[in-house]
Formats: structure tokens, C-alpha cells, sequence
């Protein structure tokens, strides 16, 4: 890995470069993009032994660095992944194409026609950790919608980064289009990661993807404006009237199908009138698939539970590992998720109609749901073909931001001579 002295420099070229790609991609055609997308994707399975042989390298410094089961899964490339790469590539190609998109459209009194239609938002930074599927969602779903993007990944995934980063730019070259519209920063010096942050003449925005530590570090010094991607801190909420057999599904696909992603369940609320008997099942279901539970002292009497501390209300455990309490009624799982809760994704499980109503209608989380596994919490599931991440905060972008969400707007005024009076 080449070493390099001046990271100021660096990428101050990083972001010239990428604000004149920006300039060329923001009006290249719907065709084009397409083009770049669909030659990527094909690039990325071309070159899947050199990206799984990338990544091996990265599992090696992930073990190095006593990275947890959870972690080194996000970082693992198998070819089922790399094939997953690939069609998210595709399905971000085969998306209508945001940019122009005409979003609203009247005529004033004086004569004015004025629209508002979809534009690019320019340059867009990308902190991540672990995840080297990230640089593919990343880099289409900024081409798609017009922009340039530097990727920061994680020092742990630098080189599956990097294999992945080669065909993007490949993609882009076939397509005519600037390599520079796509960069990886070519250096694991965490000092990029402050530069970036302070880029405000050449980066239009910013997106952190990854723990607390990092985000809240972006948060924190950032002077770019950001889209916050903050903890899953999860929450399922076992009604009284749910139904058994789908709490037993849904709560295990939430919790076990991957531990590592923001949108695995982390903590269960268990109405007070069905602990002793759908409340022990689950529990016991998740202890007999290898689940440490933390519970409270009412579910304490099932042999196996470890006893909940404070530091349990609020975790984000992303591993074998969730909180169980129990609660007195709705009222009382909508206080907990308010105070513990990260505004990400939390699921009620009933079949009450009204109950489910309230849940969904009174708490304020990104996305809420209903007797559904809280996995779906997912761009490609909502789809939007990838995402960028899930953003918590409630400014410009919330949810699964996806290309869309990549897009600002601006008003396109037509008169034909009009004066203001």
C-alpha cells in the first residue's frame, strides 16, 4: 500500500477531481448511467476470484485485530455475496432514473409556469466501516443519481474495497463516463477521514455509515453537512393479542438471520398478560439457537437467562445477544422504545388493528412495522435496488436512502416577458 505523506493534498485532489466529475454527471443521460451500472455489475463477477482473494487478505487483518464473529461476518465476500453485489448493481441500473425528475408542476396567476424537478446534490462523502459491499450500493446509487462520491471504507475492508472500487471505475470508462465520479481514498490514515470532514469548497454532503463511535465523531467535527446514520438500537414489541406462531418466526429471523446489520432486533418487549406463556417461548426459542438473553427480573425464573443491567437497555449488541423485559402495556413499550430507542427501525408484533395503529402512528422511529421481521429494515428490501445507509435524523433524507434520496431540487421558471407588477 503506497504511503502517502501530504493527506491534505491528497485529498484536496480528491475533491477537485470529483467536483468536475460532478459537473460532467450531473447531466449525463438516464442511457449512460445505465451503461457504467450494467458494465460494472459484470466487471464485479469477472473479477470475483481477485475480489474473494482481496478479501481474503482483509479476514486475515480483521482476525489480527480480534474483530468479533459478528464483524468478520459483515466483512466475509463469498461468491452467494459477490452475487448479491451484482444484482443490487443491476437492480440500481434497471431503477427510473431520479434526476429530472419533474416532482411538482403549476402555473401562478401572472402567467409563471414554475416546476420543481429533481437535481443532484453534487459531491457526496462516504465514511463506512467493515462492509466492502458498501463501495458497490455507494458508488451506483450516486451514479444514479448524478453525483460524484468518494468512499471512505474501513481500514478492515481496504482491500475487497479496493477490488470492488476497480470495476466501478471500469464501468465508468466503458460508459464514457469520468473515472473520478467514483473514488476510493487510497490510504488506511485515519487523517482522510478528518479531511473529508472539513471539505466544504468541494463536498456536498456527507454520510456516515457505521457504529456510534463513528458516527457521533462525524457529528461531531464534521463542517460538511451530514446525513446521520446512527446505532439500530431495535426494538420488538410482543403485544398481548399477537400470535404466537409468528412471533416465534419473527423474532428469530430478526434476531439470529444476521446478527451484524443495524436492522437485527436487539431488544424485545414482552406485554405483562403473555409473559408466562408466548414470552418463555421465544425466549427459550432464541437461548436453544445459541441467543444470550439479558432479561429482567420477571423473565429471570427461565433457566439460562443472564440478569439485565441498565447498560443492556440501549444496546446495540449486533451479535448472539439480546434484552428482554417485561412491560404492563403499549403505553409503557412506546415509553421504553422513546428513551432507549434510536429512531432506526422498531416492530410491534399483535393482531389488534387499533393497537398496531397506535404503535405505528405515535412513535417517531425512521421505519415502523408491523408483524414483520425488523431484517426487511433494508433498501433493496424496500426497492430501491441498495441503499446508502439508514438515516435517523429527520432533515432531507430518512429511512433507506436510496438514489432519491441522493437528490436535492431546483424550480424551473418559464414566462414569456412577464414583469412583476
Amino acid at each position: 500500500m503506497k504511503d502517502f505523506a501530504d493527506i491534505p493534498a491528497l485529498m484536496a485532489d480528491i475533491g477537485q477531481r470529483a467536483k468536475a466529475a460532478a459537473a460532467t454527471l450531473a447531466f449525463a443521460s438516464a442511457e449512460r448511467k445505465h451503461a457504467a451500472l450494467i458494465s460494472a455489475a459484470e466487471h464485479v463477477w469477472a473479477t470475483r476470484a481477485e475480489i474473494i482473494a482481496a478479501n481474503a487478505k482483509d479476514m486475515d487483518y480483521g482476525r489480527e485485530k480480534g474483530l468479533s464473529d459478528a464483524m468478520m461476518d459483515r466483512l466475509l465476500l463469498t461468491e452467494d455475496r459477490i452475487q448479491s453485489i451484482v444484482d443490487g448493481l443491476r437492480a440500481v441500473a434497471e431503477q427510473a432514473d431520479p434526476v429530472g425528475e419533474v416532482l411538482a408542476d403549476w402555473t401562478q396567476p401572472t402567467g409563471l409556469n414554475i416546476q420543481r424537478v429533481r437535481t443532484p446534490l453534487g459531491v457526496v462523502g462516504v465514511i463506512y466501516e467493515s462492509r466492502p459491499n458498501v463501495t458497490a450500493d455507494a458508488g451506483a446509487l450516486c451514479l444514479k443519481a448524478g453525483n460524484a462520491v468518494i468512499l471512505r471504507g474501513g481500514s478492515e475492508g481496504f482491500n475487497s474495497s479496493r477490488a470492488i472500487h476497480a470495476a466501478l471505475q471500469q464501468g465508468l470508462r466503458d460508459a464514457n463516463l469520468p473515472e473520478d465520479a467514483v473514488q476510493l481514498v487510497p490510504t488506511r490514515d485515519r487523517a482522510a477521514v478528518s479531511e473529508m470532514l472539513t471539505m466544504t469548497d468541494t463536498i456536498d454532503v456527507i454520510v456516515p455509515r457505521g457504529g456510534k463511535g463513528l458516527v457521533g465523531l462525524v457529528q461531531r467535527e464534521a463542517r460538511v453537512p451530514v446525513f446521520a446514520h446512527l446505532e439500530g438500537i431495535v426494538h420488538i414489541y410482543i403485544d398481548k393479542d399477537a400470535d404466537p406462531e409468528k412471533v416465534l418466526k419473527v423474532v428469530l429471523n430478526a434476531k439470529t438471520r444476521r446478527t451484524g446489520i443495524c436492522g437485527a432486533a436487539e431488544c424485545l418487549l414482552i406485554h405483562e398478560d403473555v409473559a408466562g406463556i408466548i414470552g418463555q417461548g421465544v425466549v427459550r426459542a432464541l437461548m436453544d439457537a445459541g441467543v444470550h438473553v439479558h432479561a429482567d427480573v420477571g423473565l429471570q425464573t427461565i433457566d439460562g437467562v443472564l440478569a439485565a443491567t441498565d447498560q443492556d437497555w440501549g444496546k446495540e449488541y449486533l451479535d448472539m445477544e439480546i434484552a428482554a423485559r417485561i412491560v404492563p402495556d403499549l403505553d409503557a413499550a412506546m415509553a421504553h422504545i422513546r428513551t432507549y430507542g434510536s429512531s432506526h427501525t422498531d416492530c410491534i408484533l399483535t393482531e389488534d388493528a387499533a393497537t398496531a395503529t397506535r404503535f405505528l402512528t405515535e412513535l417517531d422511529s425512521a421505519i415502523l412495522m408491523h408483524n414483520a421481521s425488523t431484517q426487511f429494515a433494508d433498501g433493496g428490501e424496500f426497492g430501491m435496488g441498495a441503499e446508502i445507509g439508514i438515516a435517523t435524523g429527520k432533515m432531507h433524507a430518512r429511512g433507506p436512502v436510496g438514489a432519491a434520496q441522493l437528490t436535492s431540487f431546483k424550480y424551473l421558471v418559464r414566462g414569456d416577458g412577464t414583469v412583476r407588477a
